[in-house]
């Protein structure tokens, strides 16, 4: 059995096979072509460059295909890369997509068990009705697409693994501070995300789709959720209230939010996702060091560096 990623060593030369996440052509100082490689499997992803590439191995080497490698691993400014010595083609029919694709930390049925307890605690019928006909709607999608691209829950049912973890804080929060409407927190966190199953082309080195560039996820909740409204026909303020926090989840326009959070629900639900995207980021980034070390510069979190501390 071949080594995983996360097994790789400074001066080992890795041999098996690889999914490739992303790809970028360029052309060196003395004019040879070469491609910039992001390589997977399920226990995380590595950067690699094969030099003086041909167009075989460009055509072999696609976003979402899986490759026969061999690469000598090397340490760059601190991180572990690859320098691709070979690339060769394999019969994508007989790929085990297991292996390449990084899992939730807590095991999907889990995560729908959680999911349906949730949507089944709103007691508020309109809300009720809509969350369960959206997730109806976009089901299959919800509970395997990853939350995101990059940074935070980029894995298979991130996106079911960001909106339980969120559900469980407003749970909390929502019974330790007056007069927050538990009902509506929990279905605009359920909602919040699911337009990324549009947005976003799927599990398998994910990229962003056409409607996902031209309209983004928050444009597309907000849609559906006016459509869903219609379908069921929903003439109370609910819809309305969903819509502002869909809108105003990200926090203010510099993040893509063209309102900021208006309502006590809203405001919550901004920062419960603000909190379970960076703390998953800077989980990701002290996973790569030890006790008593700090990380790499995390851009997401305004470039700062965290230490791991050695205390028990």
């Amino acid at each position: 059995m071949n080594s995983f990623i996360n097994e790789f060593k400074e001066g080992e030369r890795f041999t098996g096979d690889l999914l490739v996440n992303n790809l970028a052509k360029g052309v060196s100082n003395a004019g040879s072509p070469y491609i910039s490689l992001t390589l997977q499997d399920k226990t995380g992803a590595i950067e690699a460059k094969k030099w003086d590439v041909s167009e075989e191995e460009i055509a072999i080497a696609q976003i979402g295909n899986v490759i026969s490698v061999v690469g000598d691993i090397i340490e760059y400014r601190g991180t572990k890369q690859m320098k691709v010595i070979s690339i060769s083609e394999i019969d994508q029919t007989k790929v085990d997509y297991t292996r390449y694709c990084i899992p939730s930390p807590i095991p999907q049925e889990e995560l729908i068990r959680k999911l349906k307890s949730y949507m089944s605690s709103i007691k508020n019928e309109n809300a009720s009705k809509i969350v369960n006909y959206l997730v109806e709607n976009h089901y299959e999608e919800f509970i395997s697409y990853p939350a995101a691209t990059r940074n935070h829950h980029e894995f298979a049912s991130g996106l079911l693994y960001h909106t339980v973890s969120m559900c469980d804080v407003a749970d909390i929060l929502s019974s330790f501070y007056d007069n927050v409407n538990r009902d509506i927190l929990i279905a605009g966190v359920i909602l919040h995300d699911i337009g990324k199953t549009l947005e976003l082309s799927g599990p398998i080195a994910t990229k962003y789709t056409l409607e996902g560039k031209l309209l983004g996820h928050i444009t597309i909740m907000v849609s559906e959720i006016r459509a869903a409204a219609e379908k069921l026909n929903i003439r109370s303020e609910v819809p309305l209230i969903l819509e502002h926090m869909i809108l105003s989840h990200h926090g203010e326009k510099d993040f893509g939010s063209p309102v900021p959070p208006l309502t006590k629900e809203a405001f919550l639900l901004h920062a419960i996702d603000d909190l379970d995207a960076k703390m998953i980021i800077i989980d990701k980034a002290l996973d790569t060091v030890n006790e008593g070390e700090f990380t790499q510069r995390i851009m997401a979190m305004d470039g700062r560096a965290f230490y791991k501390p050695k205390i028990k």
